[in-house]
Formats: C-alpha cells, sequence, structure tokens
C-alpha cells in the first residue's frame, strides 16, 4: 500500500508574494464565485472575521508580477502602478462584522483598471487599490 503525504504551508509560512497570489490572483475567478472562493482560499482576517473587501485580479501570476518590474511608482500612493489595464472582481461583505464561515459577499466585476500594489524584491506583496483608467 503506496500512502500519500500532503504538506500544507501554515500560513505563518506561507511568503508574503504568496498569501498576495493565493487572495488576489484568481484568472478565472467571476463575479458570482466570491463566497466559494474566499472560503476555500481560506481568505479571513487574523482574528477569523470575514475581510470587507477583497480584490481578485483576473490574470496569470507571470502578468501580475511584471507590475513590479515594469510598472510607474507613484509617489502620492507609495505603490507601484501597473501600465497595462486589468479586469477585476471586487468582493465585497453584506453584512458588517460577519465571522466565518458566515462570509457572504456581492461580486463585482470592474473593467479597465490599472492596479497598485506594494513590491518587495520584485514581487508584488499588497494589494493597495485598482484605479479606473479614464480614457480621454
Amino acid at each position: 500500500m503506496k500512502v500519500q503525504f500532503v504538506c500544507l504551508l501554515s500560513t505563518l509560512e506561507e511568503t508574503r508574494y504568496g498569501q498576495f497570489r493565493r487572495q488576489h490572483i484568481n484568472a478565472k475567478m467571476t463575479a458570482m464565485d466570491c463566497d466559494t472562493v474566499i472560503r476555500r482560499k481560506q481568505i479571513y482576517n487574523v482574528d477569523n472575521s470575514c475581510k470587507d473587501t477583497n480584490t481578485f485580479i483576473l490574470d496569470n501570476p507571470s502578468e501580475i508580477k511584471n507590475i513590479c518590474v515594469e510598472g510607474i511608482f507613484d509617489e502620492t500612493l507609495q505603490m507601484t502602478k501597473s501600465h497595462k489595464k486589468f479586469k477585476v472582481v471586487k468582493c465585497e461583505l453584506r453584512k458588517e462584522g460577519a465571522r466565518k464561515p458566515r462570509c457572504q459577499y456581492t461580486g463585482n466585476l470592474l473593467t479597465n483598471r490599472y492596479v497598485a500594489v506594494d513590491c518587495e524584491n520584485n514581487l508584488p506583496v499588497h494589494f493597495a487599490r485598482d484605479i479606473l483608467v479614464l480614457d480621454g
């Protein structure tokens, strides 16, 4: 009989980029997936309360890593802003103060967005905000 072990990193051992990737990158996300994805990826505050908002960037990790290499550092935000436009899904908590497992979200697909992140060693480690691109 063959026994297979699966090794999972605890949240304490997860790298900052690994946490960013888990919490903010999901190329196949839809606005209807917020509850399921947040529960599956265990995205909560450290006290097990539900996050008020969580934003997912709809692209592959290499494109999002490029923000830290090719992006523009914004002095006002003190963050690096993408030069590429992304689609994002913003998940907003329906009931303030909810705690897991009762986190329920309303999802909104937002298009034409720049993304601002904090970078360490050319890797995104904190999602700051999405910025609507005003063409004109």
